[in-house]
């Protein structure tokens, strides 16, 4: 069933895919032909019509990923300078955005990790520690992938995680029964999966959409979003997300299932037994990873010590980009082998990095200077003052449950990309500081619980078939909700104290 199902969603995918190459340009030229014959020069720049255009244009082949979203990627580089709305200088220089390369350096840590099977280390000892009983092993293997994934892709941590709870459903069949097994199965890799994408919302290496809206706030808004800040934002709303699903499933675990702990235990011990002890490059990645983070999360307020800053003068020039290069640098140079000259991680790894990514990351950041150049966001916000007068709360709700939607169907990266610029200029049109909008927005794109579809983690544990659509859709649906109701209320209460609203 699972399988035939697959083939439906792939059936769907690829028509999808041609409606978008078709109407996505048709809708670009209907947004410009309808912008210029209703609206003066005066008021609306033809500049600002063609980047409505060519906004509509790559949001629709983004959302539909009528194109690889990298290629699409590249057309602001091309058509803004071509129609005249930016010089091809000022169309290119997002691409090398400072907070690209802090992901680029995450990534790198992350790879580095992956590539001597750390990530492999730690799983097994939270899982190790945590799966004492049914609710533990629970608990144990979403902690696992949350952690994870807060420093790694979710993909990657899916990946690693699925088998290990493979082997334990394996076990449950033998123990409790096809039926009871599967019960106790979908609520391990429904927790796995879940966990990953809530993880990676936590800092702004998990995900992508974070590291976009970092080099947004800073290039657009002029407000700074620093590594240890964003932590503290993002960290409450996770730890409520994690506590609903570990709840709701652990009601779902069938009572037999206690048994298993102990196996589990004898599983994991056999892995780490495999393992063997760890390896010199394990321990130098590690103290380059726990370095790294605690320089992250220190630095901003390190800097605020007068004695300190004297002392070191170059430290209030440090930031979390320069912090995650000179990691990945160390990573470069640092021998884990003196006898064949190898090194903690080598360019024949790093090229595993998502290049495509940090693509889609420049092509938004740029598609968001043509909004503000041409003066569109002033429209923009002329369009929706009106709207002022409605609660905080109830924009919130309203964007987040629609960013969340519309990843079910779309990449996360490539709704936050589309969704930015229009909710910024949106929310300065209302009065009300970007951020506030901004921000609930980008956690949204990454809490799509619903389809297969919504992210990587969700194919990944449909596609090994003791999942229905139906449990992923129900169960999805509760988290979708339970996401847009958090988020809502830490935007409204947690946000403006913190100081990330801006301005």
């Amino acid at each position: 069933m699972a399988e035939e199902e697959l083939i439906a969603q792939r059936r769907i995918r690829r028509r999808w895919i041609w409606l978008g190459r078709v109407v996505s340009p048709t809708l670009a030229v209907l947004v410009y032909l309808g912008l210029r014959a209703h609206w003066p020069e005066q008021q609306l720049s033809r500049e600002a019509c063609v980047t409505a255009a060519i906004g509509t244009l790559i949001a629709g082949l983004w959302l539909t990923e009528a194109m690889p979203l990298p290629v699409t990627a590249l057309l602001p580089m091309v058509l803004f300078p071509l129609l005249g709305v930016l010089p091809l200088r000022d169309a290119a220089a997002p691409y090398a955005s400072p907070p690209i390369f802090l992901f680029m350096g995450g990534f790198m840590l992350a790879i580095a990790m992956e590539r001597w099977g750390l990530h492999r280390r730690i799983a097994l000892h939270i899982v190790r520690y945590a799966g004492r009983s049914a609710l533990g092993l629970l608990a144990g293997f979403m902690l696992a992938s949350a952690f994870l994934s807060m420093w790694i892709s979710n993909t990657a941590t899916t990946v690693m995680m699925v088998p290990i709870v493979l082997s334990v459903v394996s076990w449950a069949e033998e123990k409790l029964g096809r039926e009871e097994a599967d019960r106790f199965g979908s609520s391990l890799l429904l927790g796995v999966a879940y966990a990953a994408s809530i993880g990676g919302s936590i800092t702004l290496v998990g995900t992508p959409p974070n590291v976009l809206l970092a080099a947004f706030a800073r290039d657009e808004l002029n407000v700074a979003v620093p590594f240890g800040q964003w932590m503290v934002l993002a960290a409450p709303i996770g730890v409520v997300l994690l506590a609903v699903l570990f709840g709701y499933m652990a009601a779902g675990m069938p009572r037999g299932v206690n048994r298993l702990a102990e196996h589990t235990g004898l599983l994991v011990q056999r892995e780490l037994a495999a393992l063997g002890p760890p390896t010199r490059a394990e321990r130098i990645v590690l103290a380059v990873f726990a370095v790294t983070v605690a320089a992250w999360l220190s630095h901003d307020w390190l800097e605020r010590i007068a004695p300190l800053v004297r002392f070191i003068p170059w430290l209030p020039r440090l930031s979390d980009e320069m912090i995650a290069i000179l990691a990945a640098v160390a990573l470069f140079v640092i021998p884990v082998d003196f006898e064949t000259n190898e090194f903690a991680l080598d360019w024949e790894t790093a090229v595993r990095l998502p290049w495509g990514v940090l693509l889609i990351f420049g092509g938004g950041l740029s598609l968001a200077r043509a909004v503000a150049s041409s003066g569109l966001d002033r429209w923009i916000a002329g369009q929706v003052a009106g709207w002022g007068h409605l609660p905080g709360w109830a924009l919130a709700a309203a964007i987040t449950a629609v960013v969340i939607f519309a990843t079910e169907l779309a990449s996360n990266t490539a709704t936050a990309s589309a969704f930015l610029p229009i909710l910024a200029a949106a929310a300065k049109g209302m009065g009300i500081p970007p951020m506030v909008l901004l921000v609930p927005a980008t956690m949204a794109a990454s809490y799509a619980f619903m389809l297969p579809a919504g992210t990587p983690p969700n194919a990944i544990v449909f596609g090994t078939g003791r999942i229905t659509i139906q449990r992923m859709a129900r169960t999805g649906l509760l988290m979708n909700l339970v996401a847009i109701a958090t988020l809502t209320l830490f935007a409204t209460y947690w946000l403006p104290l913190l100081g990330l609203t801006g301005r």
